[in-house]
């Protein structure tokens, strides 16, 4: 009798190819969960010139502003789930298409470049002509940026004219201008988020270079290196010693503090990379997105890219129906957009706060209040031990796994049981080849499978001939079966001259075999022909 209390496992064949593993899905990671949490809608499918720009305010309540055609249109930050118009929107001043907005570091004042080559400033607060209008270039202003932190005083701009020029707002007047900065159009800049007074500027002359307006006007740019293509965006990395460039299809990081050393390449995309813009993503905490910087960036090609710049990889992307030409990410890390060339606005918005987690206790400084930490059931609780299945196991735990149970086949259970012949026919009978070779093998390791041959009543023993025809010159089990198809041939040597169905099978297994012969003939003939071929390409 068999021991039941020891484990039997399912015979299987070492001549059988096991099929590589099932690919497990692939797990949603966190950051894929943030990117998720948004939905989508469009924003402004009413406009039909390319979206060239979008810019969120630095301030609460992040204000958007978009340039589309010939006017700058402002959405309401605070508006829930969806960016709603503001009452002075758009701003119309513009003769001609107007081009990179951009809000001072209170959020108080826009400023934006336009097709003539005028820049103007507008109030929010109130609706009306531009507060300021600052003329010097004579092609169209591309490039209109405030510098970030305190500074509410001066912009600076950059114009296909190749003109790079430094204002001071209140006064219009510039306090410098680079002539000639480039020998092309200058089309993207940044300020640096440490030292607004160096400001980077890219250019279709493929060149990137770093400015400080703190030196005269006569001398040259402080820092410069080739990008290699087209420069169509720069930005500054939040530590403001790395500074990332587009342009082509690929997005390059520098470092600036070590001389323009190149550090990576990003060659993600497809086609022209057109905007980047910096995002955080994690937990909003006191209005403003929290955790690990993300460099975005947009193609014509409909992909969004989100790149971890610390680690080098990109790690989450998405695609659009259009080609997109802008990006924006609003500093509260609840909405982003992008902006195609078909006029349409796609927009995330993720739920806020208080819409997740319900209503939460806030601090005079607007900051979420920890929540209180849920009781812990312990073993001197009655409902510790009615917690159910359900109930998930804690860090500190020791999970003991029960083993899986083994599924038997019918051979599997026969063999358990030392039924050797009634495994063997059950097999056959279920004429799967995999499994009659396994429980044969088996039989052979117990020494019992030419016993079993030699007990087959006829109708088994054609079962086992007819297995033998049809399997014994596959070349995976040619050599096992061969040897055993002798054997049985001189055990039941007259049972097979007595049975006319018996004989038929013989005859089609000759057959077989003396074609696998003529086969493998053919084929020393080919080798041989080849071999010397061979020796003389090697040569």
């Amino acid at each position: 009798m068999a021991d039941e209390s020891k484990p039997f496992f399912p015979v299987e064949s070492a001549h059988h190819v096991k099929p590589p593993p099932a690919r497990r899905p692939h797990s949603i990671t966190p950051e894929s969960r943030f990117w998720r949490s948004f939905r989508h809608s469009e924003l402004a499918s009413g406009l039909i010139l390319p979206v060239t720009a979008l810019e969120f305010s630095p301030v609460a309540p992040f204000h958007l502003a978009a340039a589309c055609s010939a006017a700058v249109h402002l959405f309401d930050g605070a508006s829930s789930p969806a960016l709603a118009p503001l009452p002075h929107s758009p701003l119309t001043s513009f003769s001609d298409i107007a081009y990179s907005p951009s809000f001072r570091c209170d959020g108080a004042l826009l400023a934006a470049g336009g097709e003539s080559g005028l820049v103007q400033v507008f109030r929010l607060d109130k609706a009306g002509p531009p507060l300021r209008r600052l003329s010097a270039h004579a092609r169209p202003v591309r490039l209109v940026r405030y510098p970030r932190l305190s500074d509410k005083l001066h912009l600076f701009s950059g114009g296909d004219d190749a003109l790079f020029a430094y204002w001071d707002v209140p006064s219009e007047a510039q306090v410098v201008s680079f002539p000639g900065a480039h020998r092309d159009y200058i089309r993207a800049g940044s300020a640096s988020p440490t030292s607004p007074e160096v400001i980077a500027t890219g250019s279709y002359d493929h060149s990137v270079k770093l400015w400080d307006v703190r030196v005269p006007a006569s001398s040259n740019s402080v820092l410069g290196f080739s990008h290699g293509d087209p420069v169509e965006s720069v930005l500054f990395l939040p530590s403001g010693g790395l500074l990332a460039t587009a342009g082509g299809n690929v997005v390059k990081i520098w470092d600036v503090i070590g001389g323009g050393k190149l550090i990576h390449t990003m060659e993600s995309h497809n086609k022209t990379v057109t905007a980047l813009c910096l995002g955080r993503i994690g937990n909003e905490s006191a209005g403003r997105a929290g955790g690990e910087p993300r460099l975005l960036s947009v193609s014509i090609d409909g992909y969004m890219k989100s790149f971890d710049f610390a680690a080098f990889k990109i790690t989450h992307t998405m695609r659009y129906p259009a080609q997109l030409l802008s990006v924006g990410f609003s500093p509260s890390g609840t909405a982003r957009v992008v902006g195609t060339s078909n006029g349409v606005i796609y927009m995330g918005t993720k739920k806020k706060r208080q819409e997740e987690n319900g209503t939460r206790a806030v601090t005079e400084f607007g900051e979420y209040l920890p929540e209180p930490e849920k009781q812990v059931l312990r073993p001197t609780n009655f409902r510790y031990f009615h917690r159910g299945k359900s109930e998930k196991p804690r860090d500190t735990d020791y999970i003991i796994e029960r083993a899986p149970k083994v599924k038997l086949a019918e051979h599997d259970k026969l063999l358990k049981k030392f039924r050797h012949k009634e495994a063997l026919v059950v097999a056959l009978s279920k004429k799967n080849p995999t499994s009659i070779v396994a429980v044969m093998e088996e039989l052979v390791a117990r020494k019992k499978l030419i016993k079993c041959v030699a007990n087959l009543d006829v109708d088994e023993l054609e079962l086992l001939l007819g297995f033998l025809h049809k399997y014994a010159t596959m070349p995976r089990y040619a050599r096992f079966l061969m040897n055993l198809s002798k054997k049985v041939l001189e055990m039941r040597a007259e049972d097979i001259q007595s049975n006319s169905n018996l004989r038929g099978h013989i005859r089609n297994l000759k057959r077989m075999v003396a074609e696998e012969i003529q086969i493998q003939h053919s084929l020393q003939e080919i080798q041989g022909m080849i071999s010397p071929l061979l020796v003389v390409a090697g040569r």
